[in-house]
């Protein structure tokens, strides 16, 4: 194992729930001492983003990126990128432009 996920039902409640602020830190703290690669699922809005960001998780996905698409058009996303985000080469972080 080399990836700790956290799930979506704590990332949603990132903000209006302290427990779950608590509880993501928490889980990004053990991720990154126990030197795994940290993905959140389920990133809605900026202010998720931004917290995990500033907490360190690596990855994150959800529908603030994207919403499903048909696999021709999941090619061109990667080939294009987000408008108004770009991934990093040396991380997979992602921040505005």
């Amino acid at each position: 194992m080399n990836t700790l996920k956290i799930d979506l039902s704590f990332v949603r409640e990132i903000g209006p729930d302290p427990d779950a602020v608590t509880i993501v830190s928490g889980m990004i703290g053990i991720g990154k001492s126990l030197n795994k690669q940290v993905i959140a699922e389920g990133i809605e809005t900026r202010a998720q983003l931004d917290y995990l960001q500033r907490h360190g998780s690596d990855e994150g996905q959800g529908y603030y990126f994207s919403r499903p698409v048909a696999a021709e058009q999941a090619g061109n996303l990667f080939k294009t990128g987000l408008p108004g985000y770009h991934f990093a080469a040396s991380t997979s972080r992602t921040s505005a432009v």
